[in-house]
């Protein structure tokens, strides 16, 4: 007589892997992984991260190679006087960059200086002019890195001789006459430099939110058009497969701003802005945080507006909200400025790129960021609470697009 032994499956009767037993028990986690995996494989997600990460670092060396780079300023002279000038000019260069060289070559006469311009052996020909001042004479306009200096070197040089023939000093002659520069609360003068890291936080959000927020919209109405949705209801509940979307996604996307993030601050590290590296590494951190909290909103509300469309050629109106409030905070982000710029930087969604650059600016107490982020925050539970209501009452419904308010007044 022949025995049959009957075999469960993995995972039906306890007999499978307690890895098995897990996914079961949370479905969303079997659609994150599966969100996480699709985004990994796509050749055009991968491709577009190496581009940006060679752009990166490619500034980055870019600027290495700008900063460590001489710059030569030669200039004919054809007299003892002129050559003096053009060493005084030298030495004042020099203490301001080192990268910075100017130099004097002799000539005979003014044929022979025309003919070095013109011939781009030397940037111009210094020499007295008729009312005993200076020229400097060039064939195209003068470089400011050359004149400055030069026009130091003159003006000093004017200076000194007058006041010994009027029988004081140059120091006596310029008391008073000098302006110097200070900012309340002793902050120091990166304006350029936090403009700029600023440009990169919302550059950054924009492009993040925008990619993976489109990816999101349109899995959800494709797996709906193509009534998938129906099939995957009944083994899920709609509630664990919008999780394991928004987290899946959520993941990849706070991945790439942390590659990204890494990859600039080393860049960084090489420049001659290293000494503001460690400002610059703080404000990072905020605009992670902000980010990872504040993408969950919208990934909810992009997952919302996929399940509003009954078709892809409807995803551009039901995005238009998310569309328009990302555009105003990349474009404001950089426009805004005093109290305009502090009041934004408490508001959800602007704060993700209005507080980081505070910090960064040395605008911002000790007590706003954690206070904006708490805002962020609760701004997201609540948008993440009236989506999940929202996409369950609109995912299944494929009469046509379905308005924000004929979702909420559904029935479950």
């Amino acid at each position: 007589m022949t025995t049959t032994q009957h075999r469960s499956a993995p995972g039906v009767h306890g007999t499978g892997s307690a890895h098995d037993s897990a996914r079961t028990e949370r479905p969303w986690l079997i659609v994150a992984l599966r969100e996480i995996v699709v985004r990994l494989t796509n050749r055009a997600f991968l491709v577009s991260t190496l581009v940006t990460l060679v752009f990166i670092a490619g500034y980055g060396a870019f600027s290495v190679w700008q900063a460590g780079r001489t710059t030569t300023w030669t200039v004919a002279v054809a007299d003892s006087e002129a050559t003096r000038l053009v060493g005084q000019a030298a030495a004042s260069a020099r203490a301001e960059d080192d990268k910075v060289v100017i130099q004097a070559r002799t000539v005979s006469g003014e044929a022979p200086a025309r003919a070095m311009v013109e011939a781009g052996d030397a940037d111009a020909w210094l020499h007295q002019n008729a009312s005993g001042g200076w020229t400097l004479t060039s064939s195209d306009e003068a470089d400011p890195a050359l004149t400055g200096p030069l026009e130091t070197a003159v003006r000093t040089d004017a200076l000194t001789t007058n006041a010994a023939a009027a029988g004081t000093t140059v120091a006596a002659l310029e008391r008073g006459a000098t302006l110097s520069t200070d900012q309340f609360g002793g902050k120091q003068g990166n304006g350029g430099f936090v403009k700029g890291a600023t440009f990169a936080f919302a550059l950054l959000f924009f492009m993040a939110a925008m990619m993976f927020g489109q990816q999101i919209a349109a899995s959800v109405v494709e797996e709906k058009q193509s009534r998938l949705v129906e099939i995957l209801v009944t083994a899920i509940p709609l509630r664990a497969l919008l999780a394991g979307k928004i987290v899946g996604n959520s993941v990849i996307a706070l991945g790439q701003v942390l590659l990204f993030a890494g990859v600039g601050l080393v860049a960084v590290s090489f420049t001659d802005m290293a000494k503001l590296l460690p400002t610059l590494s703080t404000a990072v951190v905020w605009f992670v945080l902000f980010f990872a909290v504040g993408f969950f909103a919208l990934a909810c509300l992009f997952a919302v507006a996929g399940a509003l469309a009954s078709r892809t050629e409807d995803l551009q109106s039901t995005t238009a909200p998310m569309t328009t409030i990302l555009m105003l905070v990349y474009v404001l982000s950089f426009g805004l400025g005093g109290t305009a710029l502090k009041i934004a930087s408490f508001i959800p969604v602007a704060s993700v790129v209005s507080m980081p650059g505070r910090i960064l600016a040395g605008d911002a107490a000790w007590w706003e960021p954690p206070l904006a982020l708490f805002l962020m925050a609760g701004f997201s539970v609540a948008t993440i609470v009236l989506s999940e209501r929202i996409y369950r009452r609109s995912l299944l419904q494929t009469r046509g697009r379905v308005s924000w308010k004929q979702a909420l007044t559904a029935q479950d």
